[in-house]
């Protein structure tokens, strides 16, 4: 029960802070090396690149598709429990959300090929956190307003409890190949090595009260429910059981081996291109996590199945009334117990990644300038330079992700800037379930070698972050060469 209690509790206050994995404008944005992370196969111009380690990239999101912390926190003189009513039992459904998603760099790598300059390498290792709970309307209500009064009768559904959450450590090797001048491909294998991992999302029951037969009130459950974790136990004993001096040292020794192929292990990979539809005009497109993750190590999962009808302690006059040794609620609850039985089992099982969409179309225009030579972007080309760097680039984009409950959509429309080789802006506006008023804006800056990038998401909202639905933050440093530097 500690874990379940614990998941809820992360779930929902960190979820308040941290949303959403659509990353629109990193992508295609391939002046910045991580945005070969996001599509392998993006046009590749530097000749190799090193990020800093654990500062070459750092993303932080945050997103509500129902209230905001202003909405209820905020001094307006309401009442919190009228605000409470108002704006989460009444004003949120069961497929509104908090999400979360992370993710910090430890290493990241890329150069190209000395005897085929056509291809270019990349390696690295980045840890992510992924978080995501619906809204539990049903049981939310039954938790306010109880099952007494108005919800005499009511069937409240069990189904809308439906969370997943998990933080992994990614090793990954990729390949990025200029096949001619048209087309550009790529493509990731990915290791995951599993910190923890929880998902309860395949639920459905009822529970309802109506008029009894032998009682005032009858109550009638039907649950087919399950909690799957791994990997948190391990965590939770050390918390428990060490003395505060050595508490610290056990779980960041546990937490290393977890990072270090010491948790429960999976296979995944990435797919990617680019294509000149028109030396001005490019598509392109990406797939990422394609992959699962086999659970079998820290294993704890709960299940609650079974289907009862009960009315409550039944007293028998005038025989209960001179029996005083009958415990009669220990009776209801072993009855209760025995028909919708709460167990637990270590049953390892298969948990698979969230799959996301990419795909775009750019069309260049303004001012051409001739690229760094020996980039190996120009592959079939007589000149041994790109010639297709333009002052300016107008485009949209498309992002999907498979969730629980849904097919999480964005679209975004952008603009970028050139400004010579040293600054480039990009400026976005996006539109998805958490905001239809979300401008972006990115820069990336070259000094010599050192590289460095900061992408913001929904600007307007920092007026008042609190009453935002959306806002996120990029930034990373990188070194990089294009010659011989």
């Amino acid at each position: 029960m500690r874990f379940i209690t614990l998941s809820f509790l992360i779930t929902f206050f960190w979820a308040i802070f941290l949303s959403a994995q659509n990353k629109q404008l990193l992508y295609d944005f391939y002046e910045i090396p991580q945005a070969i992370m996001v599509n392998p196969g993006v046009k590749t111009q530097q000749k190799w690149h090193a990020g800093i380690p654990t500062l070459s990239g750092l993303s932080f999101q945050a997103a509500t598709s129902g209230a905001t912390v202003n909405d209820l926190f905020a001094n307006d003189g309401i009442d919190f429990t009228t605000k409470f009513r108002e704006r989460l039992i009444e004003g949120m459904s069961q497929k509104d959300d908090f999400s979360t998603t992370s993710q910090i760099e430890g290493f990241n790598i890329g150069f190209r090929g000395k005897n085929r300059p056509e291809n270019f390498y990349s390696f690295g290792m980045y840890g992510e956190t992924d978080l995501i709970a619906y809204w539990p309307k049903d049981l939310a209500t039954l938790a306010f307003e109880g099952n007494g009064g108005a919800n005499i009768g009511r069937s409240f559904d069990l189904g809308h409890l439906n969370l997943r959450g998990e933080m992994v450590s990614v090793f990954h090797f990729g390949i990025n190949r200029k096949v001619n001048n048209e087309l550009t491909i790529g493509g990731r294998a990915k290791i995951y090595s599993s910190i923890f991992h929880f998902r309860s999302t395949k639920n459905s029951g009822s529970f309802s009260t109506t008029e009894g037969v032998n009682n005032i009130y009858a109550n009638s459950i039907t649950a087919d429910m399950e909690l799957q974790t791994s990997g948190a136990d391990g965590f939770l004993d050390i918390i428990d059981d060490d003395t505060s001096s050595s508490r610290r040292d056990d779980l960041q020794r546990l937490f290393t081996k977890r990072v270090l192929f010491g948790g429960n292990l999976g296979l995944g990979f990435d797919l990617g291109f680019s294509y000149n539809l028109s030396p001005q005009t490019t598509i392109t497109g990406s797939i990422l996590d394609i992959g699962l993750i086999y659970n079998s190590k820290d294993v704890r999962n709960f299940t609650l199945r079974g289907s009862a009808t009960n009315e409550g302690i039944e007293v028998v006059l005038p025989e209960d009334v001179t029996n005083l040794g009958v415990d009669l609620w220990q009776d209801l609850i072993d009855e209760i117990e025995a028909t919708v039985p709460f167990d637990e089992n270590s049953s390892g099982y298969i948990s698979f990644r969230p799959i996301k969409l990419y795909g775009s179309i750019r069309h260049n225009f303004g001012q051409r300038e001739n690229s760094f030579k020996n980039c190996g972007c120009a592959v079939n080309t007589t000149s041994g330079q790109n010639e297709d760097l333009y002052g300016n680039s107008v485009g949209g984009q498309l992002f999907l992700m498979k969730r629980p409950l849904e097919i999480q959509a964005a679209l975004t429309g952008f603009y970028q800037k050139r400004l010579g080789r040293t600054l480039s802006l990009k400026t976005a506006y996006t539109v998805d379930k958490y905001s239809f008023t979300n401008i972006g804006l990115g820069l990336n800056l070259q000094a010599g070698p050192l590289n460095f990038y900061i992408l913001g998401d929904n600007l307007l909202a920092y007026r008042n972050v609190a009453d935002s639905h959306y806002a996120s933050l990029q930034f990373g440093f990188n070194i990089i060469s294009w010659n011989n530097n």
